[in-house]
């Protein structure tokens, strides 16, 4: 039961880390569009695509911390305790960016929507890179199990500092991705050129990036660099064969395959990262079943997994369906 819900706790992150991720990049991209009038269309049609959903991306991220809370709760009291700085900086920048997209739409002069536009393209990039340094310093063995470890040694690090930096561009990747090929489908060639080139530069700079950390990783997080090479080589050749593909569709002009490829290559590092990381929860500290509630609690949160799932699943999966089809917009 132990593992059952470590595995679903890897799911939702991987959902989030997706879809979460690819809402998160459209801040990149707004905030990197230019003037009001230069970027004027590509900020329309990021409004138009994410509008549906970008609230109901964050029902991931709340099960995460609620399984974590409930079926680990060492490791939740020794993260909140450790990294709370980077998380809190994270919940500030869900505000303000949520805060700062709602309100652009209905300001009422170009000084206030300039000002509610760069609290949510900021938060957008902000917010990732905290919780990519968040899983760095866990990666890295700065989460003690007893909690209360360095609050600014555990986020400001090499291997967090590269986790951030791979996590905002894993999300402008995917942000990319995921508008290409709405413009496909809105019929507007011009800015699906645009994302495009946008969503090559992104992926060739985070295929650098992660070229990159695992240098950084072998120096300072080394069991997580033994066993990703070991453990999570099916899934990083899997993510290295999908963004490749991906490229290639980005190239060829194939919008249709690009949401599956690019949702592929990030899902398998994601999930590469939790095989790694098995059958520990905090670097090589504190195992999943040192941290795990008691036999009750897990079979009780198995069952309401089971059951939240079923509510929520059909909705989640009819709101990304109605989305793509452009039914909730008009």
């Amino acid at each position: 039961m132990t593992t059952l819900v470590a595995s679903v706790l890897l799911t939702g992150i991987v959902a989030y880390g997706v879809f979460g991720g690819a809402d998160f990049g459209t801040g990149l991209w707004d905030l990197t569009a230019g003037g009001a009038q230069r970027g004027a269309r590509p900020r329309a049609l990021i409004d138009h695509a994410i509008g549906p959903v970008w609230e109901a991306n964050h029902t991931w991220l709340i099960f995460c911390l609620v399984l974590l809370w409930t079926g680990f709760p060492t490791a939740f009291a020794a993260i909140m305790t450790t990294q709370y700085i980077p998380l809190g900086i994270a919940a500030l920048g869900i505000v303000l960016r949520g805060s700062g997209f709602a309100f652009r739409k209905v300001s009422m002069h170009t000084a206030e929507q300039r000002l509610n536009g760069v609290a949510f393209a900021a938060s957008s990039v902000i917010t990732p890179f905290c919780f990519g340094a968040v899983v760095g310093g866990i990666a890295s063995d700065r989460v003690p199990a007893a909690g209360h470890g360095d609050p600014l040694a555990s986020w400001l690090n090499p291997t967090s500092i590269v986790g951030g930096v791979l996590a905002v561009l894993t999300c402008g990747y995917l942000a990319a991705i995921f508008l290409t090929a709405e413009a496909f489908r809105a019929g507007q060639p011009d800015l699906e050129r645009w994302f495009r080139r946008r969503a090559m530069v992104a992926a060739v700079a985070a295929g650098i990036t992660a070229l990159s950390g695992l240098f950084v990783l072998d120096h300072d997080a080394h069991r997580l660099y033994v066993r990703l090479l070991h453990v999570g080589w099916p899934f990083i050749a899997m993510s290295v064969i999908a963004g490749t593909a991906a490229l290639l569709a980005t190239v060829r002009g194939r919008a249709r395959l690009l949401r599956p490829l690019g949702v592929l290559a990030v899902a398998a590092v994601l999930v590469g990262w939790g095989a790694a990381q098995y059958p520990y929860l905090l670097g090589s500290q504190l195992s999943l079943t040192d941290a795990a509630s008691p036999p009750a609690t897990m079979t009780a949160l198995g069952v309401v997994t089971v059951a939240a799932a079923a509510l929520v699943g059909p909705s989640l999966v009819a709101l990304f369906v109605l989305t793509n089809r452009g039914r909730l917009t008009g």
